[in-house]
């Protein structure tokens, strides 16, 4: 791995694992009430291009970081959705 690799798969590594604590608080506690609905939207369809993005590159790091972060954001804004 060269070192672009290597920055790039700590970015993913860093950003994903940044979002993991605040994800598992809302699913176990099921409060949404802090949530913004219109910031979460932008938010999921952003992390979501990414994801496209890092498919069309090929960047494995941004693919893979992506992956996770769209599964857990897209189950985050219907939990929104269903108990506001």
């Amino acid at each position: 791995m060269n070192l672009i690799d290597w920055v790039g798969t700590a970015a993913a590594i860093l950003t994903t694992a940044s979002f993991v604590p605040q994800a598992w608080h809302t699913f176990r506690t099921r409060d949404v009430s802090g949530i913004s609905l219109g910031m979460y939207s932008l938010f999921t369809v952003g992390v979501a291009l990414w994801l496209v993005y890092g498919v069309l590159m090929v960047a494995w790091p941004i693919i893979i970081a992506n992956t996770i972060t769209t599964s857990l954001a897209l189950m985050i804004l219907v939990m929104k959705l269903r108990y506001r």
